[in-house]
């Protein structure tokens, strides 16, 4: 379905590039021609990450804390000393299920760092090099379905989505007529590694997931690579602030993915999901 060369020439930075989504990413990405550059805060996994990924083509990995304006800024300095980015994509992401009046201002602070912080760093960063040097770019954000709608137990989180998605309508705006598109994917569930065990405290909740999305699965990983391979590819050039809904129609059989565990969690549950640090991509 894609050529192998349709990236071909393409610098590519993905946030949380070292594990799951972003890792499928990258690794798409590396598959379709394009130069890709991954960051994340554990040096040790982006390093394993970037050897694996190495035989599918050219692959960079730069620790960096995109909570951190200065370390955002040094990481762009040291791409762009080699050529500048074409491509963004904002993946970075940290995230719990707890009941909101038990979260504690440092457990906010931990996910709208990373999520609206993190992206609005890195966007800025691109955005003002793209725009001084009339150098055209490509920004993609990794949203979530429950966005637009909010959803209980993971507040933190819906408030961040909510303003990456506001950023970049906003930007696709602004900084369009200046060759800048912004889109972003909002995937419903997508299992990767631990990501399940660490958010959903029995395995029967799964199932409760699975048999409330049309589709009767969850996405897959290749899925949205190849969703996200189109959209950041000049193939995509007419589609510019956009929000790719991505989750086998669960959103419109009822909003607010996380909503319903009200009903089904005991408070043995909530005590085991009690927030110690945010699930990341």
């Amino acid at each position: 379905m894609f050529r192998t060369d349709l990236l071909k020439d393409k610098r590519i930075l993905i946030t949380g590039g070292g594990t799951g989504l972003g890792k499928g990413m990258a690794q798409r990405f590396l598959e379709l021609g394009a130069t890709v550059y991954i960051c994340g805060r554990r040096e040790e996994v982006l390093r394993a990450t970037a050897a694996e990924l190495f035989a599918s083509g050219t692959i960079h990995a730069f620790p960096c804390d995109v909570r951190s304006l200065n370390a955002v800024d040094a990481m762009i300095d040291a791409i762009w000393s080699a050529g500048p980015l074409d491509v963004l994509v904002n993946n970075a992401a940290g995230n719990f299920i707890a009941r909101s009046e038990e979260l504690s201002p440092g457990a906010w602070n931990s996910v709208i760092n990373i999520v609206l912080m993190g992206t609005l760093n890195c966007t800025m960063a691109c955005g003002r090099r793209w725009l001084k040097s009339s150098h055209p770019g490509t920004v993609l954000s990794i949203s979530a379905t429950y966005a637009p709608v909010g959803s209980a137990y993971v507040v933190p989180s819906a408030v961040s989505k909510a303003g990456v998605e506001a950023l970049t309508r906003s930007l696709a705006i602004e900084w369009g007529n200046r060759g800048i598109r912004m889109n972003a994917i909002a995937p419903g569930p997508i299992p990767t590694q631990g990501a399940f065990s660490r958010v959903l405290p029995r395995p029967e909740l799964e199932t409760l997931a699975v048999d409330r999305n049309p589709l009767h699965r969850f996405g897959t990983v290749e899925e949205l690579a190849n969703l996200a391979a189109f959209l950041v590819s000049d193939g995509s050039g007419y589609i510019n602030g956009e929000v790719i809904r991505m989750d086998g129609g669960e959103f419109l059989q009822g909003a607010g993915e996380f909503s319903n565990l009200g009903r089904v969690l005991t408070d043995e549950d909530w005590e085991s999901l009690r927030p110690r640090k945010p699930s990341a991509r």
